[in-house]
């Protein structure tokens, strides 16, 4: 019995690392050669030679900003150029009212009306085009740049 026991770490020598031979080598795997050879005949396709393929989109839930901004413009030229923000948005929604999507009836999470988030971006966007500015706080007018548009 003294000999199934190992001298060095007094386990069974069928669970010692000591009284069990080497594990052996793992088996060297071969990997197949791959097939990288293409046909010289098949010409490669490139960006010009290629016909664009159709996007593909989803129908749009709601109003983008950049179709409420001409709408935004004239509304604010009708009235002579300057209006109060409230004023504005209630004139454009009468505009589009019969044209809103679905998505623009609906609120965002912050509790506003899709379409009158949408209108307030256009109005950012033509700021930043030079259309139009905020003389004082919830007024828009348009600049000489927006009249006439």
């Amino acid at each position: 019995m003294a000999d199934e026991y190992c001298d060095l770490c007094d386990l069974p020598k069928a669970h010692c690392i000591h009284g069990m031979p080497p594990a052996p080598p793992p088996e060297a795997r071969t990997v197949a050669p791959r097939a990288t050879a293409r046909k010289a005949s098949t010409p490669r396709a490139t960006k010009e030679s290629t016909p664009a393929a159709p996007v593909r989109r989803a129908p749009r839930k709601w109003t983008p900003p950049e179709a409420i901004a001409p709408v935004i413009v004239a509304v604010l030229d009708e009235a002579g150029g300057q209006l109060a923000a409230d004023d504005v948005l209630e004139a454009v929604g009468a505009r589009i009212d019969e044209h809103l999507l679905e998505g623009d009836r609906q609120l965002t999470p912050e509790g506003e009306l899709r379409w009158r988030y949408a209108a307030r971006r256009a109005r950012q966007q033509l700021v930043k085009e030079g259309l139009l500015t905020t003389p004082r706080p919830g007024i828009w007018e348009l600049t000489s740049a927006g009249r006439g548009r």
